[in-house]
């Protein structure tokens, strides 16, 4: 995996072009979002990301960040889950392997875990059914042992 820095540098570079290419304007609020998406180490919601960057001080609208999660959903500087609610996820998608992900219905906590018997699997259906599969999605729903075990959850949110 790319420093952090090199990440960030490379993601840059790469909405730049982007932006150029559509004849998007390179506004600072842009790359503040990308910055701070890339800054991230877990899977956000475009409400949970307003309510961060305004506490970092960073002057911008809801609108702005919808905006602008639509250009690095297609520039693939972004992916976007929706994990069984009504709210979409995101994730950064530069430099990050292959994962799935673990759901838990009560404290909506996303696990992430690699396996490569499921990219095995995967190939193994590709020959078989003749297809070429270029990637794939794998989310498993339930409910993490802390909670039931404990009767409380780390990861909880709090109302």
């Amino acid at each position: 995996m790319l420093q952090a820095t090199n990440v960030q540098e490379s993601v840059k570079k790469i909405f730049t072009e982007y932006l150029e290419k559509k004849s998007h304007r390179k506004t600072d609020e842009r790359y503040n979002i990308l910055e701070e998406v890339y800054n991230l180490d877990d899977h956000f919601d475009v409400e949970s990301l307003f309510l961060h960057m305004k506490s970092k001080g960073h002057s911008i609208s809801r609108a702005t960040i919808y905006n602008t999660i639509e250009l690095l959903l297609d520039c693939q500087l972004l992916t976007r889950h929706q994990f069984g609610k009504n709210t979409a996820r995101f994730e950064r998608s530069f430099s990050f392997r292959q994962h799935d992900h673990l759901i838990c219905q009560d404290c909506e906590h996303v696990f992430e875990f690699c396996d490569p018997r499921i990219q095995q699997i995967q190939s193994m259906m590709g020959e078989i059914l003749n297809f070429k599969i270029t990637n794939h999605s794998l989310n498993l729903f339930g409910k993490c042992r802390e909670l039931e075990e404990k009767g409380s959850c780390k990861h909880r949110k709090t109302a």
